[in-house]
Formats: structure tokens, sequence, C-alpha cells
């Protein structure tokens, strides 16, 4: 008797985990083979394969397939989810408990529903155009301060693993304009802030893998095991940060040209501050007010957007310059013709430059920030056939739909050659021939990426800083090719190893 009941509970747990596993191939979708226990996951987990390929290798599956496959990759079906339909399509997929982890699951990328339009109008004039050239003049100071500390070396050639430097750069742009702070982590390399900034955005390595997967696909056992995505230590740390700095302000009148100001500006008068927003596409019903812990939660989802992928992209940008010398050459040259005779480039000047617009474009095309955006559907949804043999396919509620930016942006359909690195492709010619939604790094629709105009200025002042000073040029250290982490974040395996080369007038 308890061996059939044994058998009869291995066979249930069997069928409870198996099951899943074929949902979308049962539905006349095509499918790859999953692995029971782990799905499609087991290479990433086990960190055979990093995040990147790991998300092209199943664009490249199937070719010529249309309909979803969990991944939606015709042009046309994202428009839909993203844009046309994306009333349906309005929400991010959930990791772990929000109730174990406020500082992450009250930020605007994790909000859901009512409460992420609300946040959305409430902190949207925190980056119209206006509000980014006041905080521009922090970055700015900040970049130079950087350059200023690599031009007081004497020596010519200054070889640096650039993705060290840049994180400390971006780590510090966003202390001086998203918490108040002044912070020199070149001279400082120890400083509380960037050690916390390091943790907070850690998800390297295969315990931490691990624990990515438990909270999005196994949340209620997250919930009993305690998990969350940020590390305790750091969330503490920052929280404190803002509260203290909010305190110190409300008591002392004090005026910063930061996101704190604004975003306290916001709470105070936030009809007034929601009439300048630029982005937001419907009023709510009700106006919301914003309290201190979700201050420093909008505050932390700036650190990740702006510590890591901003710092990368850069790291990326650098290395494609040091390997095509004919486009930094193109770059310096334009740099030239728009430094101004006193002082220094203004926020309008950057933003009129053509060619550095295109280099930094197709460093994100070769290099975006993330493979991949998510949607959730809310409501049964059917996708209505195109193509002779294809037939409807409805996709039910609660079902997550990737959509594979870094394949999208490397297939040769859309974009000849991916592998080169070509300015060009983004001219002002060749500029509309660009299929829509086949280039997104920030994702498309109502749902973008808020702060894709300060990370994109955050990066030209760096470059423009950087280059009007030095040459960057590959040394014995530098990796070509580039091989990637085998891990959730983008990187590469020995570092970014590249050489600075002073500029003489």
């Amino acid at each position: 008797m308890w061996l059939a009941t044994v058998l009869i509970l291995i066979a249930a747990l069997l069928f409870y985990f198996i099951k899943p596993l074929w949902y979308w191939s049962n539905r006349g979708v095509a499918q790859s083979r999953p692995m029971p226990f782990f799905g499609d996951s087991a290479k990433l987990i086990f960190r055979k394969i990093n995040l990147y390929d790991f998300v092209k290798s199943f664009y490249d599956m199937y070719p010529n397939t249309r309909a979803p496959v969990l991944m939606i990759k015709d042009p046309e079906l994202i428009k839909q989810v993203m844009v046309k339909d994306f009333d349906t399509f309005t929400d991010h997929a959930p990791s772990g408990d929000p109730d174990a982890d406020l500082l992450w699951s009250d930020n605007l990328f994790a909000l859901a529903g009512d409460r992420w339009k609300e946040m959305r109008n409430l902190i949207s004039p925190t980056f119209t155009t206006s509000k980014i050239k006041i905080i521009y003049e922090l970055m700015a100071d900040t970049a130079q301060q950087y350059i200023k500390q690599f031009q007081a070396g004497e020596d010519d050639f200054i070889e640096v693993e650039m993705k060290d430097v840049f994180s400390r750069f971006a780590n510090d742009v966003i202390a001086t304009t998203a918490f108040g702070l002044k912070v020199n982590s070149l001279e400082e390399k120890q400083n509380i802030f960037h050690r916390m900034g390091e943790k907070i955005t850690n998800f390297k390595g295969f315990l931490k893998g691990i624990n990515f997967m438990i909270l999005t696909f196994l949340p209620r056992l997250s919930k009993i095991l305690g998990l969350t995505l940020l590390d305790k230590e750091a969330s503490k740390y920052f929280r404190t940060v803002i509260n203290d700095t909010i305190k110190v302000r409300e008591e002392n009148n004090i005026v910063r040209p930061d996101m704190i100001t604004l975003l306290l500006e916001a709470r105070k008068n936030p009809s007034e501050n929601s009439s300048e927003n630029e982005t937001s596409r419907k009023r709510p019903k009700h106006v919301v007010s914003i309290s201190n812990d979700q201050i420093a939660s909008q505050a932390v989802i700036f650190f990740f957007a702006g510590f890591d992928t901003v710092s990368t992209a850069m790291c990326f940008g650098a290395y494609e310059l040091a390997l095509n010398k004919d486009i930094q050459d193109k770059l310096r040259e334009e740099i030239r013709e728009t430094t101004p005779k006193v002082g220094r480039v203004t926020y309008e000047q950057l933003q009129h430059m053509r060619y550095m617009d295109m280099v930094i474009s197709e460093v994100l095309r070769k290099w975006p920030p993330f493979p991949m955006v998510d949607r959730i559907s809310k409501k049964p949804y059917t996708f209505e056939p195109k193509n002779k043999n294809e037939k409807p396919f409805v996709l039910e509620a609660g079902i997550e739909v990737w959509l594979p930016i870094y394949g999208l942006q490397r297939d040769p359909k859309y974009f000849p050659n991916p592998e080169k690195f070509d300015p060009e492709r983004f001219s002002e010619e060749n500029n509309s021939l660009i299929i829509p939604y086949t280039y997104m790094p920030f994702g498309a629709g109502p749902r973008i990426c808020i702060g894709n105009r300060f990370a994109l200025i955050e990066i030209k002042s760096l470059f423009f800083n950087l280059l009007s000073n030095f040459e960057i040029v590959p040394t014995h250290k530098t990796p070509i090719p580039l091989v990637l982490k085998k891990d959730f974040q983008l990187g590469v395996e020995s570092g970014f190893w590249l050489a600075l080369k002073r500029i003489k007038n």
C-alpha cells in the first residue's frame, strides 16, 4: 500500500513540474525541448550561457515563426503589445513578494496597473527637458572632475580597466543627481556609497541566479524562504540616506538642483508638476502624493538604470571607438567644432551633435542595455493570423511575453552585417529606413524607460569630455574579440582594458 502511495505521489509531482513545460507545444506553438524542473533556463542557471545569448538563441531558433513562442519577434506584433493594445499588456512580470521587498516593489519599473500610472504621472515631470537641463549641470561637473584627475598625472599613456572607471563615474553622477551627495569614487575607492551600490546591483554568480529564478518563477516559495531581490544591507543604507537627506532639506529649506528636490516639489504641488509632463498619456482621476520611502524606491531604480547599464554602454562605446579609429577621429572632429571658446559645452549643444547621436545609437544597437523586455497579459488576447499558414492564437491571461531587443537588433534581416560597428546606419538618410520596433534599446510605448534621455545625455557628456583630451586606444590586454561572461548581467570575461592616450595641443 505504501509503495503505491509513494508511486502516486512521485507521479503527481512529475505531472506538476513537467506538464507546464509543454504549455506552448500543446497549443500549437513552436517550442524548444525543455529540461524537467528547469525548463529552458537550465543553461542560464548553471552559467553555461549569458542572458544575451540565451535570449538570442530562442530568437534564432525559429527564423520564420511569427506567432508568440513566449517570445514575440515580429515587429507588427511587438507594436500591438507595446503600443496599440498596451492596456492589455501594461505590466512587467512580478518578481517575489512585494511586501518583503518594498524598496523594489514600489519603484516605477516594478509597479503595476493604476499604481504604475499614478507614479509615472507623478514623477514624469522630473524627466522633462527643462528638468534634465538643470540636472545636466551636476553631471557635467562630475565629468570634468574625472577628466581633470586623469589629466593631473604625468603619463601620456594611461592603461585602465574601463568598467571600473565608468562604474565609478556613473556612481558619482547618481550620487549627486539622485541622492544629493558629493562623492569622488576615483579618489575614495572604498567609499560606502559605491560599495553599497555594487551590492544592490550585483546579480552575478550561481547563487544569485538561483535566487532570481525562485523569485521569478516560484514566488510562494520565495515568500516562505524570505528571499528578496535587493541586498538587505544595501537597501537599508539607501533608505536611510534618502530619509536623512529629506529631513535635513525640509528642516533647513535647502534647495539643490537634483532629483530629490524635484520629487519633493512634485509632492508639494502634484497637480502643478503634472501639467509639465511631456510623456504621460492620460491624467489620473485623482492626484497622488509620494512618501519618503517611495522617493527612496525611485532613487534606487534610478541607481539600477544608471550604475551598471549606463557604465556598461560606456564600456562598449569606448571599446568600439578604440577599435575603429576612423569613427573616433570623426567624432572628435565634431567635438572640436562644438567646443565653445568660453565656458563648457551646454545641454543644447550636446543635443545638436548629429554624429555623436549616430555613434551612441549604434553602440546601443549592437550592445543594448537589456537583451529583452517583458509584458504580462491582463486578460485573454487573440493574435490574429496574417499569413495563410497561420491560425488565430489566444494568449491566456497572466502569461508572460518576451520582446527580444538583442535578437532584433542583431538580425541581418533588419540590420545587414550586424556584427559590424557602423554609425552610418543612423545617418539622416538611413535612419528612416529602419523598420519600427526593430530598434528599441530602451523599450517602446507608454512604458518606455523614463530615464532614457537622462542616460543619453550622461553618455554624451562623458565622451565629449573624454575625447576632447584623450584618444582611446587598445592595449595588449584588450580582448579581441570580446568574450561575454556567462551571467545575467552583460560583461566581458577579461575586463574592458583600454588605454587613454593624451592629446597634446
